[in-house]
C-alpha cells in the first residue's frame, strides 16, 4: 500500500512547486524553511504544555507548511542534496518530539496520566516508523508503505488539539502509527526473505 502522504504530495505539487520557485527567487533557502518549521513546532509544544491547546494545534498545523515547501525550494534553487535531506530528517524527528512532549507535559500537569502515556506511546511509535524506513534503506530495501507518515500524523494531532479532541486523536495516532510500523516491518521482512 503506498504512503498516503506521497499521494497527497503529488496532488498538491501544482501549488507547492510554484510557491517553492517564488521563495527560491526571493532568496529563501530550504534549510531556512526547515529551521522555521522546527521553531514553530517548539512554540507549539510550549503552548500545548502551557494549556493553550487550541493555539498549539493551530501552530502545529502552520509549522507543517515550511516542511511542505522546503523540498520544493531546494529543487527550484538546485540546492537539493544529501546534507539538506539529512537536516530535514533530523529536524522532522525533533519537531515531532517537541509537540508530543508538550502533550506529555500537559497530561502530567492536568493529572491526566492516560493522555501523557498515549502521547509518549505515539512519540515512540513515530520514531519507530522513521527508524524502520531508514534502517531498511541502509540495507538496500525499499520501504515506502504505511497509512500514517509524518504529514498524516501532524494533521491528526494538530486538528485534535485545535478542536479539543486530544485523547481521541491520540488513540487514532496510536493505532495508525502502530499499523504503519507493522506494515513497514512486514514489507522489509518479505524483501529480505526473497534476497536471501
Amino acid at each position: 500500500m503506498p504512503v498516503l502522504s506521497s499521494k497527497a504530495r503529488r496532488a498538491v505539487s501544482h501549488v507547492v512547486d510554484p510557491v517553492g520557485q517564488s521563495l527560491a527567487r526571493a532568496g529563501v533557502t530550504a534549510n531556512t524553511l526547515t529551521l522555521v518549521g522546527l521553531a514553530g513546532s517548539v512554540a507549539a509544544g510550549v503552548l500545548v504544555g502551557g494549556g493553550h491547546t487550541a493555539a498549539g494545534g493551530a501552530v502545529t498545523l502552520l509549522a507543517g507548511l515550511p516542511d511542505m515547501l522546503d523540498g520544493a525550494v531546494a529543487k527550484a534553487s538546485g540546492s537539493a542534496g544529501a546534507r539538506g535531506a539529512f537536516l530535514d530528517s533530523v529536524v522532522d524527528r525533533l519537531s515531532d518530539a517537541a509537540v508530543l512532549l508538550g502533550v506529555v507535559w500537559l497530561g502530567a500537569a492536568r493529572d491526566q496520566p492516560r493522555v501523557a502515556f498515549l502521547a509518549g506511546l505515539v512519540l515512540a511509535l513515530s520514531m519507530s516508523v522513521s527508524y524502520v524506513k531508514a534502517r531498511a534503506q541502509s540495507l538496500g530495501f525499499t520501504c515506502d508503505v504505511g497509512i500514517a507518515e509524518r504529514p498524516e500524523r501532524l494533521l491528526v494531532l494538530g486538528a485534535a488539539l485545535l478542536f479539543g479532541l486530544l485523547e481521541a486523536g491520540l488513540w487514532v495516532l496510536v493505532v495508525a502509527t502502530a499499523v504503519t510500523v507493522a506494515q513497514r516491518v512486514v514489507t522489509v521482512w518479505r524483501q529480505a526473505s526473497v534476497a536471501r
